[in-house]
């Protein structure tokens, strides 16, 4: 049986590539293969899968790799020890093919690993979630407008941040030393697959432009965030104004548009209401009266109706690379307007919303009044229908079996160069 190991630092379904990774382990499974799971013991405990799983090290080898982090600027460059003990569990396990997530995350030393994938002959994809790979510190450069990645880091803006370092600023060496190490794989060895078009581009411009790229948007459950209307949720929240705003996020920074909806509170019609959610208390405590703020929640049912309530979905973000809060608001039949960022505009079409230029207020207000005069029911199932054709989990994740069955072809027929990528996978999965 064909074996397929991922890696990433968290597996639980709560984080999107937790949940990524364990939902195309449960589809590898479903096709006929062995599925395994390396994951940050340390960091996630042990978790619960459908897969195999591979914890990676403890608390206090994640301790380590957080203290040479934080003063030394080594991210990624300890947990030897888990390292060595990872790659024996490789070798003994012999998989056809290792999917990479991130190896970011303090649980892994990537010189150790890549040292050994590039003596190995199996095949390695990577999914490209953020920009950490490339750069020599920061996990996304945009909003500091930093280009440095093109030739080579140094001086980092954006030392304290994540990664953070509050000591020393090591971001030439690191580049030079991920350089080394991610490009030691020989072009046909590995395959890129930028979560984002405009990911690709920017890595074409990078140390990893020899490889192969293949573009896969991350998908969702489009039966969980479907059209889910109730009058419920308006009034849990205290929602009392006919034309409800909304904005979701993580964690909400200036980065993620929270200055720019301060300034968007000033300029909105007495009618209409902006509600944000995943606000923590301090910034709920500092809201103007047009703007909600509603605590973070893991409650996708809540999420959903939520979506389904709100007239229009804006996206103020400044730096993204393809954020899944645009797909679950379409999914759920509510238009979206977004800054011209990143990926974030590669969900965005006439039918699902508009696309603004990053800062620009006005337009963002004439944006808004345009939805609002066409109306939501205008938009609805426009929306629904493009969710469904473009972003059904199942139909992304079947992409990466495809992948993995042309892999595995490959490299028992070199000679054969015949594209399989079109094959059927399971039932209710076929590719799109």
């Amino acid at each position: 049986m064909k074996k397929l190991l991922q890696i990433n630092p968290v597996l639980r379904v709560s984080t999107s590539t937790g949940r990524i990774m364990e939902e195309i382990g449960d589809l590898a499974i479903r096709n006929g293969w062995e599925s395994y799971i390396a994951y940050s013991k340390g960091r996630d405990g042990i978790q619960k899968s459908k897969s195999n799983i591979i914890p990676i090290g403890n608390k206090r080898s994640v301790a380590w790799q957080g203290l040479m982090t934080r003063l030394f600027d080594r991210h990624g460059l300890s947990s030897d020890k888990a390292t060595l003990r990872f790659v024996e569990t490789i070798k003994r396990l012999n998989p056809d093919v290792i999917h990479i997530h991130n190896i970011h995350g303090y649980f892994l030393n990537y010189n150790i690993l890549f040292d050994y994938l590039s003596k190995s002959n199996i095949h390695a994809i990577w999914t490209i979630h953020d920009c950490w790979a490339y750069t020599g510190h920061c996990y996304h450069y945009s909003y500091a407008k930093c280009d440095k990645w093109k030739t080579i880091c140094n001086h980092c803006p954006q030392k304290t941040k994540f990664p953070a370092s509050y000591l020393f600023d090591r971001a030439k060496k690191n580049y030079i030393d991920k350089k080394k190490a991610f490009t030691s794989l020989d072009i046909s060895q590995m395959t890129i697959v930028p979560v984002s078009h405009w990911m690709e581009n920017e890595m074409r411009e990078s140390f990893f432009n020899k490889y192969r790229f293949r573009v896969i948007h991350n998908g969702i459950d489009t039966n969980v965030f479907d059209i889910n209307e109730s009058d419920g949720i308006k009034e849990k929240y205290g929602i009392n104004r006919p034309y409800i705003i909304l904005g979701i996020a993580g964690i909400w920074s200036d980065e993620k548009g929270l200055g720019d909806f301060m300034q968007l509170a000033d300029k909105i019609d007495d009618n209409q209401l902006i509600v944000l959610v995943g606000v923590n208390e301090k910034q709920k405590a500092s809201l103007p009266r047009n703007i909600l703020g509603i605590s973070r929640t893991n409650n996708v049912q809540e999420l959903s109706q939520l979506y389904s309530a709100a007239d229009v979905f804006v996206n103020l973000t400044w730096q993204d690379n393809y954020p899944t809060v645009n797909l679950e608001a379409i999914a759920c039949g509510t238009p979206v307007i977004t800054y011209r960022t990143g990926g974030s505009v590669e969900s965005v079409t006439e039918d699902t919303g508009l696309v603004v230029e990053q800062g620009d207020i006005s337009g963002l207000i004439q944006a808004i009044r345009l939805i609002e005069s066409r109306g939501k029911s205008y938009y609805k199932d426009r929306c629904r229908s493009f969710a469904l054709k473009n972003f059904r989990k199942e139909d992304r994740y079947a992409d990466y079996i495809a992948m993995y069955e042309d892999l595995t072809k490959q490299k028992q027929n070199p000679d054969n160069n015949e594209n399989t990528s079109n094959r059927e996978i399971l039932p209710g999965t076929r590719r799109r």
